[in-house]
């Protein structure tokens, strides 16, 4: 469902209307949270060099000259191609951040304060403002002046290591799983922030590292260490100390991923395969107890599977109430019904015509979901709206135009 094409009377009401956020990132991290709050209807601005924009503009598969990921990253934003770097530029973002509720930033730290931006100016003039800094390695600490993308922070923080088979090259995972860790971090940030300023009227600074976000996620891989010096490996498509649970190779080459750790789940796997003995073991009758012969409890599952498709595997799994399924590709993605049940399989007609389809959003909220408002915006499209709300006549905007401070649509 297309909900960009719809008026603005037709939507839902939104959780987050009214919110003023200003976005001077870019890429990954700190744009994807300020997408997060626009979907549930804060209002953003983002700010781009007026020349180039958003390098993600470019990034990956393009389509008319514009990355598609462009359309997920920064739909429901409104742009304004404004140059950070002179004084006039900066001039403009006091005055649009004197009025904001959020400013999202994810340069390296000291950027703004090169910029005479920094959090303690902002706030001064807007005690309210809450200002979320994304970065590498945080703020503060030894690191903090490093460049840090979101493959060092994922390594830093522990998850690299730990994402390969036993013995061979730790790969990466496929997304930018890091940056988009923090955004989420970033994201939670906010709302916390702005309880706090529900009850004292002031704003905060939010300080995100990227290794400390996935960090975050790191389950009891820093515990196990201090207690036990244990250092956890790679494992491929197990899990160390959970079993069983694993990718099960399939008659027709296929794998069935199937997690059946929990007590009764096991006993009513194993009388699916088969295997009473493994049913009615005693010594089997926990995960302490499944942990210590995974082997030879993957061995059993891995022969039951391997004697049918993949199809066959999981109807069976299905029906005997055992946790599985298969590997999905986006093709199995896109013709997924409960995807499309879900509203996760988005159309958007293109200003061109054309149509695509995007990701839906998420988490879903009852009474004020998020919405797809409108389409991601085209560089500098929003400058001279934007500039005319600041109140800047139009001589003034075309001044600016000219010296080459803002910029509009291209």
């Amino acid at each position: 469902m297309n909900t960009a094409n719809f008026s603005q009377s037709t939507l839902p009401p939104s959780a987050l209307a009214g919110l003023k956020v200003l976005e001077l990132g870019q890429l990954i991290a700190g744009p994807f949270a300020a997408k997060t709050l626009a979907d549930f209807g804060a209002e953003v601005i983002k700010i781009e060099p007026p020349s180039s924009g958003d390098p993600l503009r470019k990034w990956r598969m393009l389509k008319d000259g514009t990355s598609v990921w462009w359309q997920v990253q920064s739909r429901n934003k409104r742009s304004l191609a404004l140059d950070l770097r002179t004084p006039e530029g900066q001039d403009l973002v006091r005055h649009l951040a004197s009025e904001a509720d959020v400013l999202i930033e994810n340069f390296r730290p000291g950027a703004l304060e090169g910029w005479g931006l920094s959090p303690d100016d902002l706030m001064a003039r807007n005690p309210r403002l809450i200002v979320l800094r994304i970065s590498g390695y945080g703020q503060s600490g030894p690191y903090r002046n490093r460049p840090g993308f979101g493959v060092i922070g994922e390594a830093m923080g522990g998850l690299r290591h730990l994402t390969a088979e036993p013995g061979r090259v730790p790969v990466r995972v496929g997304v930018s799983i890091g940056d988009t860790l923090s955004a989420l971090h970033g994201v939670i940030g906010i709302l916390l922030a702005l309880q706090h300023r529900h009850a004292t009227g002031q704003g905060q600074v939010i300080d995100v590292a990227l290794y400390e976000a996935v960090f975050n996620c790191m389950e009891s891989l820093l515990p196990e260490y201090s207690a036990f010096g244990a250092v956890r490996e790679p494992a491929g498509s197990a899990l160390p100390g959970i079993a069983p649970t694993n990718a099960y190779r399939c008659q027709d080459g296929a794998y069935a991923l199937v997690a059946g750790n929990g007590d009764s789940i096991f006993k009513r796997l194993m009388g699916l395969i088969e295997r009473p003995d493994l049913a009615n073991d005693l010594a089997l009758a926990d995960n302490a107890g499944r942990v210590a012969r995974v082997v030879e409890l993957d061995a059993a599952i891995g022969a039951w599977t391997a004697q049918r498709p993949v199809a066959e595997v999981l109807e069976a799994l299905d029906q005997a109430g055992v946790p599985a399924g298969r590997i999905y590709t986006v093709a199995d993605i896109a013709a997924d019904p409960h995807y499309q049940a879900r509203g996760m399989l988005q159309n958007l007609t293109l200003s061109d015509g054309s149509q695509m389809t995007v990701p839906g959003i998420v988490p879903k909220l009852s009474a004020t979901p998020g919405q797809h408002r409108y389409n991601a915006p085209e560089l500098g499209q929003d400058t001279d709206q934007i500039l005319a709300e600041m109140g800047l006549t139009a001589d003034q905007i075309e001044s600016l135009k000219s010296r080459g401070i803002v910029g509009s649509r291209v």
